[in-house]
């Protein structure tokens, strides 16, 4: 395993498991339990994908059975609008995110999107790290200037941001503006989330071939050597497995720009942080009483 390291020298594996959309707790317990049997140590989880709990089992189980140490391992959660209303709501939410996974702590927890009063959230969030319930904090979805305008203002600046990065939204200003506050990357969707067709894309066919590798390899590779984060999603242990193996090739320069030429300058993703009726579903989607 490769790692980064974040402002407070804590070291985060540059690749793990990311379980959105796997809202089957016994999937997902599953998942995580044989992604950690098979070497992963990273885990991305969020209030919001409501298995937490199945997160928290899964690494139970796994020290029980002696695969792995709490201390080897790198949980990731993430505090929902609905509790960024106020500081005590979100005070409450990161107890809540805690109690529901059985865990002590975190070692990273982000606030999930640039919604409600980020700014009180994120103060609950600078004193749980300050008490050690959370060892790293950061954020989710904070593009370029609302990033900027974050880490001029607030006390502790985030560690982390989770933002939609690969070849097809390559996100050279988002990255920039990280490297200048010193803030690492991290991706979901690394493999495009499904959108673009990597697969069938010739080029990307020829590198994996020469490495003898998947096209879903390569695309992880890549990310990875540009110093981003990566937490690919998959229930299948084969899958799981395959995405593992991306620490035995290198790309060179040529092949780094050439996948970089996919970028479209904009994201295909349904996902779409700017468009009003998202931030009216997100502000109001409830996750629990």
């Amino acid at each position: 395993m490769e790692y980064v390291t974040l402002r407070n020298q804590l070291k985060m594996p540059i690749l793990g498991l990311g379980v959105f959309q796997i809202p089957d707790k016994k999937e997902c317990q599953e998942s995580v339990y044989q992604a950690i049997k098979n070497g992963y140590r990273l885990i991305d989880t969020a209030a919001s994908y409501m298995n937490e709990d199945a997160v928290g089992n899964a690494v139970r189980q796994a020290i029980e059975d002696g695969i792995c140490t709490r201390e080897e391992l790198f949980i990731t959660s993430k505090l929902w609008v609905q509790d960024m209303r106020t500081y005590e709501d979100a005070r409450q939410g990161i107890e809540n995110s805690l109690k529901k996974s059985g865990l002590d702590y975190f070692d990273l927890y982000l606030l999930h999107q640039a919604m409600g009063d980020y700014f009180a959230a994120w103060r609950a969030m600078e004193d749980a790290y300050k008490e050690g319930k959370l060892k790293a904090i950061g954020v989710s979805n904070f593009y370029p200037n609302i990033l900027t305008n974050f880490c001029e203002i607030v006390e502790i600046k985030p560690m982390v941001n989770q933002v939609e990065l690969h070849p097809y939204y390559t996100q050279e200003l988002a990255l920039q503006t990280m490297k200048d506050y010193d803030v690492v990357p991290e991706a979901w969707a690394p493999l495009g989330g499904g959108r673009y067709h990597p697969f069938e894309n010739e080029m990307l066919k020829e590198i994996a071939c020469k490495y003898k590798k998947t096209v879903g390899q390569v695309l992880l590779r890549w990310n990875m050597q540009r110093g981003v984060v990566v937490i690919p999603k998959s229930t299948h242990v084969e899958r799981i497995i395959e995405n593992i193996n991306v620490f035995d090739f290198t790309l060179n320069d040529e092949e780094m720009k050439k996948i970089a030429s996919l970028d479209m300058g904009y994201s295909g993703s349904r996902t779409k942080h700017f468009e009003p009726d998202f931030v009216r579903m997100c502000v109001n989607r409830k996750i629990h009483d």
